[in-house]
């Protein structure tokens, strides 16, 4: 008696056949991601590579091949004009680290209120948080000078902070963020039993958009430690610059001086560091979110 092939049985065959021919079919996401990271990361490579090479080595070898003067050129930036790089560092780190702080809380602040509470001109504030989005930071950059000279900051390490605290991409993801997290039904409960909108916003509010609040603490920090044009108008004082402003100094000085290139080239290489350590110890808060969105699925 012969069987009688089942229909199911037919079919795993058939998608068995099948397989190795859509194997061997290009992926085409996958292709466009190695592009696109191949793009990203070729400039970060040849900054490492040529952070590494001596002034000689810069401009008479190929440009991916290692040098031999990484340590040197790490002491030469660490020595010249006594430590004056490191200064720069201690900068930009109070710029970005409290600028990003203060400008997420506010943001947070800003965005819960405009998600959860009604109140007369929301809809309008929110419109005109949106258009502040759309302005360019260079179209800023004059009136900020002349608010910041009025009351007597310009110059100071304020006149960088202040204008950074205000933040609308970030007030905007801010009110996203607390407009799918936070339900409202939790707010109700924490009310009705006694607590104030302070208290609910800092024990219930605050750790539901920890994961948002990342997010925009992140950007901000590296926004701002790369920020270039705010600190070339504010600051006079080489002792208040940034890590941005300060190499571009050192770049203007390279300019006569073919040996400080290395050190520009270290000095960028450097920079990078402090932005890859953020982002790895803040991966974790992210993991956690998409984690607990699993389980709750």
């Amino acid at each position: 008696m012969t069987a009688v092939p089942r229909t199911g049985d037919r079919q795993f065959r058939q998608h068995q056949r099948r397989r190795p021919a859509a194997a061997r079919r290009p992926r085409l996401p996958l292709i466009v991601l190695l592009l696109g990271a191949l793009y990203c990361l070729t400039p970060v490579a040849w900054v490492v590579i040529a952070a590494s090479k001596t002034p000689r080595e810069l401009f008479t070898t190929f440009s991916f091949a290692p040098g031999t003067g990484l340590l040197d050129n790490l002491a030469n930036l660490s020595s010249y004009g006594d430590g004056q790089f490191w200064k720069w560092g201690l900068n930009s780190l109070l710029y970005a680290g409290v600028g990003a702080i203060l400008s997420t809380m506010v943001s947070a602040m800003a965005g819960y209120a405009l998600a959860k509470f009604r109140f007369r001109g929301r809809e309008l504030l929110f419109s005109v948080i949106l258009a502040g989005v759309l302005v360019p930071g260079i179209v800023l950059a004059v009136p900020q000078y002349l608010l910041m000279a009025a009351v007597g900051l310009a110059g100071t390490h304020w006149s960088v902070l202040l204008p950074v605290i205000i933040n609308p991409f970030g007030i905007f993801l801010c009110r996203v963020f607390a407009a799918a997290s936070v339900p409202q039904s939790t707010l109700e409960a924490a009310r009705l039993d006694g607590a104030g909108e302070t208290r609910i916003f800092g024990a219930i509010v605050l750790p539901m958009m920890a994961p948002g609040l990342v997010t925009v603490l992140l950007l901000q920090f590296v926004g701002i430690w790369n920020n270039f044009l705010l600190p070339f108008i504010m600051l006079s004082d080489q002792d208040k610059y940034p890590i941005t402003l300060g190499l571009y100094t050192f770049l203007g000085k390279g300019a006569g001086d073919s040996d400080l290139y290395p050190l520009v080239i270290m000095g960028s290489a450097v920079s990078v560091i402090p932005l890859i350590a953020l982002v790895l110890v803040l991966q974790r808060f992210w993991r956690a979110d998409l984690l607990a969105g699993g389980l709750k699925g």
